[in-house]
């Protein structure tokens, strides 16, 4: 298949008031707990993305019939806690890491035999940090290359809770052992580092099941049941992120992005832009489904060099690509550490985005961990690579806006992941 590539051309302001796509952590979720739960739960804002897709079709190859509507929405059949199916083929996950991680943990305890799979991206990424705490319950789970790579063998079992103590703040972790807690004998505890994002324990919770967080980890008792209740799915604040960034280093921008959801553990790109001088108003906060929500008005601004570490860096993880553009348009210095996590991504999210940097002309030193970037005046063109992952294309794509000249991207139908409209969205809001 010929790759697609687009030549992104500099903007002269940024107007406008968008939606963007709805949450994928949480719409990954909405099929996972729908399936699990006694009675049908209706679905408004599913993200309509490739990654998603890979989830609603392995729930569907077990049993649950999902009902997709004319308007997106969904309606999930639930099948109760223990009502999936032996899928009669290999569950393929695509380039979706919450897909596979959370389904390992889910059917590590259920009665019977599954295997995960997913494409050339995704078969590279690290699963022996969820194997490890599900093994130590009990689970029986194969993996290449000793348990740390896909595909991944399943042979479900009756599990034992556990505490366990993560050596990485990951929802993913957290949520795999979480979902196997659920089919544990007592109670199951995840300590973190720092904390993740915690869209599991919230739409548990409103599912009716009685999760326990406290400073530093969290726990669940095994056995219960979960009952259907619709959900709206806010917009995903990694993809905003990507306009937001755009609308505060192009001049004579102001752009409203409307219902996007703001969780705590997920808004650390907004702290981290209102850190670097960066114009962004909360407008008519909300709740929706359990999730905070608000209207996002952000404005050009002179952005300035920080440093970013420790505990925001959980909580803007999947943003810190597009960061790095703001850093390069800032002035002063930026310094990103504590952001190993971003080097078994989709890809090595340090050495891509710091190519595509130095390709415009940037200023920036990699460290295992993050990198240092120092901003520059103008930003230059050239031909860049997405390496196949969507932020990163999506990133490079908001530097052009910024360029002295245009900037070609390669592979850019990645962005069909997680962004489906991104490029419509992006010719919409130019001046």
């Amino acid at each position: 298949m010929k790759l697609q590539s687009r030549k992104i051309a500099p903007a002269q302001g940024l107007r406008g008031e968008i939606i963007v796509p709805g949450d994928k952590s949480i719409s990954h979720r909405s099929i996972m707990f729908g399936a699990l739960a006694d009675g049908n739960t209706r679905v408004k804002g599913f993200l309509q993305g490739e990654d998603n897709f890979s989830t609603l079709n392995a729930f569907s190859a077990m049993g649950v019939k999902i009902d997709q509507h004319a308007d997106g929405d969904l309606t999930v059949h639930g099948c109760g806690l223990n009502g999936l199916c032996e899928p009669e083929d290999v569950l393929d996950c695509g380039n979706s890491g919450t897909t596979i991680r959370l389904m390992s943990g889910l059917l590590a305890g259920q009665s019977f035999f599954s295997v995960l799979t997913g494409d050339k991206y995704l078969r590279k990424r690290p699963m022996g940090r969820v194997l490890t705490p599900l093994i130590q319950m009990g689970a029986q789970m194969q993996g290449r290359d000793g348990g740390k790579y896909a595909p991944l063998a399943i042979s479900g079992k009756p599990l034992q809770a556990i505490e366990y103590t993560s050596p990485v703040a990951s929802a993913q972790v957290k949520s795999a052992i979480l979902l196997a807690g659920l089919y544990a004998d007592g109670t199951t505890t995840v300590y973190e580092p720092h904390l993740s994002r915690d869209h599991s324990e919230r739409m548990l919770r409103h599912f009716g099941v009685e999760v326990n967080s406290f400073a530093g980890g969290v726990s669940i008792v095994g056995g219960q049941r979960l009952t259907a209740r619709d959900l709206v799915v806010p917009g995903d604040i990694s993809s905003a992120a990507f306009f937001m960034v755009a609308a505060l280093i192009v001049p004579n921008s102001e752009l409203l992005i409307c219902n996007v959801g703001i969780n705590p553990s997920r808004a650390g790109i907004i702290d981290i832009l209102q850190q670097m001088n960066g114009s962004i108003e909360l407008l008519n906060q909300r709740e929706m489904g359990g999730e905070p929500v608000a209207d996002i008005l952000v404005k050009s601004s002179d952005l300035t060099g920080i440093e970013i570490g420790g505990a925001l860096v959980p909580r803007a993880i999947d943003e810190l690509p597009v960061v790095s553009i703001a850093a390069a348009c800032a002035t002063g210095v930026t310094v990103i550490r504590d952001a190993r996590e971003l080097r078994v991504k989709e890809t090595d999210r340090i050495a891509a985005i710091a190519d595509v940097l130095q390709v415009l002309g940037v200023d920036v030193v990699t460290a295992d961990d993050g990198m240092t970037i120092t901003g520059c005046a103008q930003l230059g063109g050239g031909n860049v690579q997405s390496c196949g992952d969507h932020r990163i294309a999506m990133s490079a794509a908001v530097a052009a806006l910024r360029a002295s000249t245009g900037v070609s991207i390669d592979d850019t139908q990645c962005t069909a992941i997680s962004f489906p409209n991104f490029w419509d969205l992006l010719e919409q809001i130019r001046d």
